[in-house]
């Protein structure tokens, strides 16, 4: 059995600008990493308490109600009204999704998977874990010469590390194609419900990207930004039944399930909308902040329509612009992480507490957290510190 060649985990190689921005005489500021710091919501936690007698095995298909809870949450948040329960499975967190994906639909050798060309790194790893090869496309018109051999075509909307989304009308391009072709599209959508520049991010189960058909398609969702639940891994996947229970008869076996009290908590999170509408309002504040700041100190912001992360650049090689932040105590994560068109911006991350945030504004030129309107709202409130710092968690990244 051949060895699969993985690429270096690229965090690993930022550990030198790390020791950099960590001498820095005050604090570091680490905006490289995209874990939630927030404490979770404490209507979770008590739902978590409620169902901590679990003494049985969980479902792997996951319980009725929470099939339910998602389908329903997909009418509510995601302008989706038909998804069929029976089309719904937790899943240990996305990444865990992201990364099995391609091994679980039976993809090996000779088979492509696309992903877009600046992207979340376990796209490609997914792919040769399988033994299938990773394909950087953003459009399909470059697919068209391999069209046989694609299989999988990955969509992110809002993207990481970008923030950029892509519209109905683009999204139901890629369905289009996918279909004529006979391969599957998986659409990450994790940061749908944080929102700025944009006045939706569609799924790729809505209507007018679908046709009103979940054949071949499935959304890839996870709770870990929108709810501060990265510690808890509560995701799912939902969309055509029959891919979902081919996806179910693998994860049977190899023993993959969501541990019953985390699918409960998972199903309270889905039906309360205020507990995620005050965390938009700390990352809104905190975009408002950094956005500012960069911009004073010279960057250009692009895209980071959505999301939790800013896309800068100031239009010299990534690693120069790490280097520059991280004598001024900021660690970013340089856009080469993300693929080759990358290497000339810098991902900034809104995963830090307010204080932190406003750090940076002062060393990169500011006086402070920056409440003034800067294209997403002047009227949002200011968010709510917590009274201590999370550790973070870099299990998605």
């Amino acid at each position: 059995m051949s060895r699969v060649t993985l690429p270096d985990f690229p965090w690993d190689r930022l550990r030198p600008h790390a020791e950099v921005a960590r001498a820095h005489p005050d604090v570091i500021v680490d905006l490289s990493i995209g874990a939630p710091v927030d404490p979770t919501p404490p209507v979770l936690r008590a739902a978590l308490a409620a169902a901590a007698d679990a003494p049985g095995y969980p479902q792997t298909y996951g319980t009725p109600q929470l099939r339910e809870a998602v389908a329903a949450w997909f009418a509510r948040r995601r302008g989706v009204p038909d998804v069929d329960p029976a089309g719904v499975m937790p899943t240990v967190g996305s990444k865990e999704l992201v990364g099995w994906l391609p091994t679980l639909l039976g993809l090996g050798p000779g088979d492509l998977v696309a992903h877009p060309e600046i992207a979340y790194p376990t796209y490609d790893v997914g792919a040769r874990v399988a033994g299938a090869t990773p394909f950087p496309a953003d459009d399909v018109a470059v697919l068209r010469d391999v069209s046989d051999a694609v299989r999988l075509v990955w969509v992110n909307s809002p993207a990481n590390p970008t923030g950029r989304v892509l519209d109905a009308e683009r999204l139901a391009a890629i369905v289009a194609w996918a279909r004529s072709v006979g391969a599957v599209v998986a659409s990450d959508e994790c940061y749908a419900e944080l929102v700025w520049d944009v006045a939706e991010a569609p799924s790729i189960l809505d209507p007018r990207v679908c046709g009103g058909s979940h054949e071949g398609l499935l959304a890839v969702y996870s709770l870990s930004k929108q709810s501060n639940l990265a510690g808890y891994r509560a995701a799912f996947v939902a969309g055509d039944p029959a891919l979902v229970r081919r996806l179910l008869e693998l994860r049977k076996h190899l023993g993959m399930m969501v541990p019953l009290p985390v699918q409960h908590v998972l199903g309270v999170a889905l039906a309360d909308d205020a507990h995620v509408a005050e965390q938009r309002e700390r990352y809104r504040v905190r975009r408002r902040t950094a956005t500012a700041a960069l911009r004073r100190a010279g960057f250009r912001v692009e895209d980071s329509e959505a999301g939790l992360y800013l896309w800068a650049t100031r239009d010299e090689p990534c690693l120069d612009t790490v280097g520059w932040l991280a004598a001024r105590g900021v660690l970013a994560a340089p856009g080469e992480f993300y693929g080759p068109r990358g290497s000339r911006h810098v991902r900034i991350a809104l995963t830090a507490p307010d204080e932190r945030i406003g750090r940076l504004a002062v060393r990169l030129g500011g006086t402070g957290p920056d409440r003034e309107a800067t294209g997403d709202g002047a009227d949002a409130p200011a968010a709510v510190s917590p009274a201590f710092e999370w550790p973070r968690v870099t299990t998605r990244e």
